[in-house]
């Protein structure tokens, strides 16, 4: 499914982004717009160069060996069916990999911090580390780390910056996580981003 194209100038400075945005943990039930999910992923992941292949975040190597995912609840994107959606910034597109809401059992495996069910929006971000380690050896995982870690402040300043709230976590049983999100083994998940209005 192809998203609405991102915007390109916001009426949110970059500045007052960084100044108010905070690690939210309570969120409302209002759905996301099918415009708001768009904007998010081309942030993480987007390409940002005409006819190019560079990406909104930095990547050693422009080796790019992230993934995002967005898990969907039922009712929370417009015009979304719930599920777990991989982005593919090439078309930037999105694919059903699982269908149904899987908020709960991402929360679940991830300590039970049930919480992150309540936003409309997880995202999931996964490194397959043998696209970078073929060039940088295993220092290519840090620097998949370091990318991870770009791709979550990205999230954060554009959630902000269209006046909704992010939380971050990294406690999580990485199979588990694997498993209830239905994805390749060897997207090893970072972070997982619950997105949606403060409550």
């Amino acid at each position: 499914m192809r998203l609405p194209a991102p915007e390109l100038d916001g009426g949110v400075s970059l500045e007052k982004a960084i100044g108010v945005r905070r690690t939210i943990r309570s969120f409302d039930a209002k759905a996301l717009s099918l415009q708001q999910l768009s904007q998010l992923l081309w942030s993480a992941q987007g390409i940002t160069e005409q006819g190019g292949f560079k990406r909104a975040a930095p990547s050693a190597g422009a080796l790019y060996p992230m993934d995002v995912y967005a898990v969907v609840g039922a009712g929370c994107i417009e015009s979304l069916d719930p599920g777990v959606y991989h982005y593919n910034p090439e078309g930037h597109s999105i694919s059903l990999g699982r269908e149904g809401d899987a908020r709960g059992d991402v929360a679940r495996a991830s300590l039970w911090q049930t919480w992150m069910a309540q936003a409309p929006l997880n995202l999931v971000i996964t490194a397959e580390y043998s696209r970078i380690t073929g060039k940088y050896g295993k220092r290519g995982i840090r620097y998949a780390m370091i990318e991870a870690g770009h791709i979550g402040q990205n999230i954060f300043l554009q959630a902000q910056a269209m006046g909704l709230a992010a939380g971050i976590v990294g406690a999580f049983e990485d199979d588990k996580l694997i498993r209830v999100m239905g994805i390749k083994e060897t997207h090893e998940p970072l972070l997982v981003m619950p997105v949606g209005y403060e409550r």
